[in-house]
């Protein structure tokens, strides 16, 4: 469960990004966050994966106030969460394989069960036969799945996705929305931050739209 109260996050550079938004997802909900750019899309999943924390009001995680969660802990709050990017943020230098071990290498998993995890994720995003590939070797959309394989390989409760689909076209776009409802499906939590209007409306999936900082709409509702 994600849930936002009265929340605001402001940069002393730029002022507020958000301004007293409160919404709240339920566990294995399935969500789109649209807006213009600046809206405040990336700052709101910034906060969730408490790469950001609130200026002022609350966000919660499974019942944790994320505002208060010590420092020492918070590697352990972002293992639950899986995040994907609009520019795939892969090491050139490592192998499709070694991108996605990451997270379990930085998990202290050992090696035996690294190896059939990341096997089943590639799997998954049907890139098993590219995995001694190198990351510049690949299409944008499957440097796109590798970062999908990456974010899940972990089995993380919660994936969130900022602009996921910017660079592709429209039926890459589909295949990844796609992937998404599937892991939708086995029960997950999935925020997605999009311009993608289009595959919104035809997924039919509670929509949240942010102007200027503030939740000025969903489909959803609480």
């Amino acid at each position: 469960m994600i849930q936002f109260d009265h929340v605001t996050k402001r940069y002393p550079e730029r002022g507020d990004a958000l301004k007293d938004l409160s919404l709240r997802l339920t566990a294995g909900e399935m969500a789109f966050l649209t807006g213009h750019s600046g809206a405040g899309k990336s700052t709101l999943l910034k906060l969730i994966g408490l790469i950001e924390r609130p200026t002022r009001g609350q966000v919660l995680v499974n019942g944790r106030n994320l505002g208060s969660l010590p420092r020492r802990l918070i590697p352990y709050h972002r293992r639950e969460i899986g995040m994907i990017f609009q520019d795939h943020r892969l090491l050139p230098d490592r192998t499709v394989f070694d991108n996605v071990a990451l997270p379990l290498v930085a998990a202290g998993m050992p090696r035996r069960d690294i190896a059939r995890r990341v096997r089943a994720a590639l799997d998954q995003v049907g890139l098993l036969r590219l995995e001694r590939a190198r990351p510049l070797a690949l299409s944008s959309g499957e440097q796109q799945r590798v970062g999908i394989a990456r974010a899940v390989v972990g089995r993380p409760p919660i994936i969130l996705a900022d602009e996921p689909t910017g660079n592709l076209d429209p039926d890459l776009s589909r295949e990844i929305f796609t992937l998404f409802e599937r892991f939708h499906e086995v029960g997950v939590s999935l925020l997605i931050a999009t311009h993608n209007l289009e595959l919104v409306e035809e997924m039919s999936y509670r929509t949240l739209r942010l102007h200027a900082g503030r939740l000025v709409a969903d489909s959803g509702g609480w």
